[in-house]
């Protein structure tokens, strides 16, 4: 006599056998999507993805500067480890500085004043030469820069102010004496609180400094080159 039947069929044991894997399979591949939609959500840790920034500022000459018969040197700028990050610093309020989340500069703001501010003179012709210190040339003259703030700063506004703050000297080899020595600061309001708005700022900001401090560096030096030295 054969068993009555139930609404259930029974597999073979080599069926149940080559499901199993199938089976851990689907769970571990569920598994990992969800893993993957967490990490896409969580942010906020070091793997997240960043956008980067590079000002790339193009200065037109002044056609009242003067020419010189002269070489120039670019030293190494100096600036503090905070302020020569690759992360854009923003300070909301005066006493705290911040960075901006998933945004990051192609390279470090010294780097960015140095290219720009030799860009600039080398574009102008004013000059013999210039020349980053150590690359091939002698300089008649060397500039010297510290720069003190390269952040996005509120101040109690409804939008950043891009803020770039140099000091820089024009330093005489021979004389070994400053000929000159002067602080720029540039403010340069932003558009909007995006951060795409803050670069934009950011970018005019620079070409403003290189401009003036590339017109400061030839003035100083023809009026230095009039003198008995």
């Amino acid at each position: 006599m054969q068993p009555p039947m139930t609404g259930r069929t029974r597999q073979p044991a080599h069926a149940r056998a080559s499901l199993a894997p199938q089976a851990r399979a689907a769970v571990l591949a569920l598994v990992c999507g969800l893993l993957a939609g967490c990490s896409l959500l969580g942010g906020g840790n070091q793997r997240e993805s960043s956008t980067i920034y590079a000002p790339d500022p193009r200065v037109a000459p002044d056609p009242a500067w003067p020419s010189a018969d002269w070489q120039l040197t670019i030293s190494p700028t100096s600036a503090a480890r905070m302020i020569d990050s690759l992360r854009i610093a923003v300070r909301p309020v005066p006493a705290e500085v911040q960075v901006y989340k998933g945004a990051s500069w192609s390279k470090p703001p010294t780097q960015m004043l140095e290219d720009s501010i030799l860009r600039t003179l080398e574009d102008s012709g004013k000059l013999r030469a210039v020349a980053r210190q150590g690359r091939g040339i002698e300089g008649d003259y060397r500039l010297v820069m510290d720069l003190r703030r390269f952040e996005a700063e509120y101040a109690g506004a409804a939008v950043p102010t891009a803020t770039i703050e140099v000091s820089a000297k024009l330093l005489h080899p021979v004389d070994r004496q400053a000929v000159a020595s002067r602080t720029f600061l540039i403010a340069e309001p932003a558009v909007g609180t995006a951060v795409p708005e803050v670069v934009s700022a950011f970018d005019t900001a620079l070409a403003k400094a290189s401009r003036e401090i590339a017109g400061w560096v030839l003035a100083s030096g023809a009026q230095h080159e009039q003198q008995p030295h």
